[in-house]
């Protein structure tokens, strides 16, 4: 009888010799498909304009990472789906002051490698580098600045606007007043500049939808302390006295950007009016109640990375960035004139959890957007409302249309 333990040996031997040259080859394929495609590598910038800021409700003081959460979430929201196709996002915050040079600051961030930024800056910081940023052959997205000048006659081919603009957020809440047949306004509006836009807008908007301004009263800023207990105290006082007076009206509407006196005006009037506009009730990008068309998804992503809830600057830099995500991975690439002419294509749209998908203005590159109209607990309407009609798209109802605009684009 003849032994099988050489035959067995040797076959054993010869299936292990088999087993290390394929291993060999499965570890050396990956490499070769990373060379044969290349991934790619999309740098965000996000240049801001920080300090921190007074309120005159504790509640109301800007979350020290607002935006930048927003953007945040968005990366990893982008980096989920480009984990598969090869993508890598990632997110580069510089930081500066208010009123401060941003030059300097951006010319870094394009030396860096960053091509697509995201401004959270002043009109006039954003003025200051644009053109510089189109020479450059960055995109810039404004996520913070509400002035319509940049959208008109400062208007620019390589800046996308995804903060609404004043007079969107104006005409949102004048179409809710309208609506609710509140035609009669008060007008309270403070002494900086941006309370007398926001003020300009309200005008605009009162005109335009068929409202009457009853009468304005101007609120000076004296410098006097806030959130001290005389303070609230004095007010209490004042606030009666200041709206007392006034012609028949149906609502009050507050022009305070700058966070002097407009808090203190609900439920202090002489007269029991609703009080709205930059407090009360306020027209908005995004509300932290809002859970409509989806809406609870992005919440709870965005509690669960920011331990808060989301504000409507973090929308803005999130659909920003969102936006990006979406034309890097249409186009399979993150070059900006690829990026650019996708996104100005018809082709582009993109859903922000808004009932409907958002695309940009190609006169002047404003997001079409929903204005939401909400209080401190929760959403209650959402413009433009039912009836406001246009032959294009009703959102057109909601700021600077088309043949009013004085956008000049080169």
């Amino acid at each position: 009888m003849k032994s099988t333990v050489p035959i067995t040996l040797t076959f054993l031997f010869g299936f292990f010799l088999l087993f290390v040259n394929v291993s060999e080859l499965s570890a050396q394929q990956p490499a070769a498909n990373q060379s044969a495609k290349p991934g790619v590598d999309a740098r965000i910038g996000y240049l801001r304009a920080y300090e921190p800021q007074l309120a005159l409700s504790v509640l109301d003081i800007p979350p020290r990472d607002e935006g930048v959460a927003g953007a945040n979430v968005a990366i990893s929201d982008n980096n989920t789906t480009g984990k598969f196709l090869g993508q890598q996002f990632t997110l580069d915050v510089t930081e500066t002051k208010f009123n401060a040079d941003v030059i300097p600051a951006f010319k870094e961030m394009v030396a860096r490698g960053d091509r697509f930024v995201l401004a959270d800056v002043s009109a006039k910081q954003l003025l200051s580098i644009a053109d510089i940023a189109k020479d450059a052959g960055v995109l810039l997205f404004n996520i913070g600045a509400t002035d319509d000048i940049l959208r008109e006659e400062e208007c620019r081919p390589n800046v996308f606007h995804t903060a609404p603009t004043r007079s969107m957020l104006a005409d949102g809440l004048a179409q809710y007043l309208v609506w609710k047949q509140w035609r009669k306004w008060v007008l309270l509006y403070g002494s900086h500049e941006n309370d007398k836009l926001y003020a300009d807008a309200i005008r605009r908007a009162a005109s335009r939808f068929g409202a009457t301004i009853v009468e304005e009263r101007l609120y000076e800023d004296r410098g006097t302390a806030r959130r001290t207990d005389s303070g609230v105290v004095l007010v209490q006082q004042q606030m009666p006295v200041f709206t007392q007076n006034l012609p028949e009206h149906d609502v009050v509407i507050v022009a305070d950007e700058s966070e002097v006196f407009g808090s203190y005006v609900p439920y202090r009037t002489w007269t029991p009016r609703p009080v709205v506009g930059t407090a009360g009730l306020v027209a908005s990008s995004w509300h932290p109640a809002s859970e409509q068309w989806g809406g609870v998804q992005i919440q709870s992503r965005f509690v669960k990375m920011a331990g808060r809830r989301m504000l409507s600057k973090d929308m803005q830099a999130w659909t920003a960035v969102r936006i990006l995500g979406e034309a890097i991975t249409r186009t399979k690439s993150a070059e900006t004139k690829q990026v650019e002419d996708y996104i100005k294509s018809d082709e582009f749209s993109i859903a922000a959890f808004k009932g409907q998908k958002l695309t940009f203005r190609n006169w002047n590159w404003q997001l079409r957007q929903p204005i939401l109209i909400g209080d401190g607990h929760g959403v209650v309407s959402t413009s433009p409302q039912a009836g406001f009609l246009h032959q294009f798209s009703e959102l057109d109802t909601l700021g600077v249309d088309r043949p009013e605009t004085k956008c000049r684009l080169k």
